[in-house]
C-alpha cells in the first residue's frame, strides 16, 4: 500500500518531520511518500494562506492518481481543499483535523484542541461544527505560537503547548486533547507523558485510517458531490 502524506505548506523541514511521524506508526508493508506544497506559503496561518495552498495541493493529488497512490493524508489542521481533493483522487483522502477529532470522540466523551495562533481558533471551531462534534469539543485553545516556531528547537514552543494542554485539562474538564497543527506531530508521545492524558495527533491517526479504508477496499464515492470535476 502506498500513502501520500501531503504537507500543503512549502516548509520541507516540517514535511520531513510529519512524514517520519507517519512512518513510525504505519503498518509493515505500507510505503509513506512525502510531499510539500509548491508555490504555497511557508506556513498556513489563516484563510488567505489556506487558499494559496490549495492549487498546488490539487495538482499533486492529480499526479498521485496517475502514480497509483492508494490514499492521501492532507497534513494541515485546516483541512484545506478536502472536497476538491476528493474530486480529483479516487482513493480515500483524509484531513488531519477530521481524523483527530473523530478519533478523540471514540476514546473520550470530551476533548479540547490546542493549536498555534489565535486566528486559527475560529477556523477550527467551524471545522469541528461541520464534522458534527461541537457537542464533544470543550474548547479550541491557542498556545500563541507561530507555526514555524515548532521548527525551532530553542523557541520554547513545545513547553507552551504542554502548558496549554495542562490548562485545558484543568479548566475545560476534557478527557483528551487534540493537537491542532501537523507541525506538532513529533511531540505526541512526550506531551502524553508530560500531561497524563491521551494526546492525539491527526497525522498518525489519518495514516492508519487510510490503511483501514484501503484495506476494506473502500474508495471515494464518485456519484455525487465528489464526482470527477466537470471539464470546461
Amino acid at each position: 500500500m502506498k500513502i501520500l502524506v501531503m504537507n500543503p505548506n512549502s516548509t520541507t523541514s516540517m514535511t520531513d518531520k510529519i512524514v517520519e511521524s507517519a512512518r513510525q506508526k504505519a503498518s509493515a508493508g505500507t510505503t509513506i511518500i512525502g510531499a510539500s506544497g509548491t508555490d504555497s506559503p511557508a506556513s498556513i496561518q489563516g484563510h488567505h494562506d489556506e487558499a494559496l495552498s490549495v492549487p498546488g495541493l490539487i495538482k499533486r493529488l492529480q499526479q498521485a492518481e496517475q502514480e497509483g497512490i492508494d490514499g492521501v493524508v492532507v497534513a494541515c489542521f485546516d483541512d484545506p481543499g478536502i472536497g476538491a481533493c476528493r474530486e480529483v483522487f479516487s482513493g480515500p483522502v483524509i484531513g488531519i483535523c477530521e481524523a483527530a477529532v473523530k478519533a478523540a470522540s471514540m476514546i473520550s466523551t470530551s476533548f479540547s484542541v490546542v493549536t498555534t495562533l489565535p486566528r486559527s481558533v475560529p477556523v477550527i471551531e467551524d471545522l469541528i461544527h461541520g464534522y458534527g462534534l461541537s457537542h464533544r469539543c470543550r474548547k479550541v485553545r491557542s498556545a500563541a505560537i507561530p507555526v514555524l516556531a515548532l521548527e525551532e528547537a530553542d523557541s520554547g514552543a513545545r513547553e507552551k503547548v504542554r502548558d496549554e494542554i495542562l490548562r485545558a485539562v484543568r479548566e475545560d474538564n476534557c478527557e483528551a486533547v487534540v493537537l491542532g497543527c501537523a507541525g506538532m506531530a513529533d511531540l505526541t508521545e512526550w506531551l502524553t507523558a508530560e500531561t497524563g492524558v491521551p494526546v492525539i495527533d491527526g497525522v498518525t491517526v489519518a495514516t492508519r485510517m487510510i490503511e483501514a479504508l484501503v484495506g476494506c477496499g473502500l474508495k471515494t464515492s464518485k456519484i455525487g458531490a465528489y464526482a470527477t470535476p466537470i471539464q470546461h
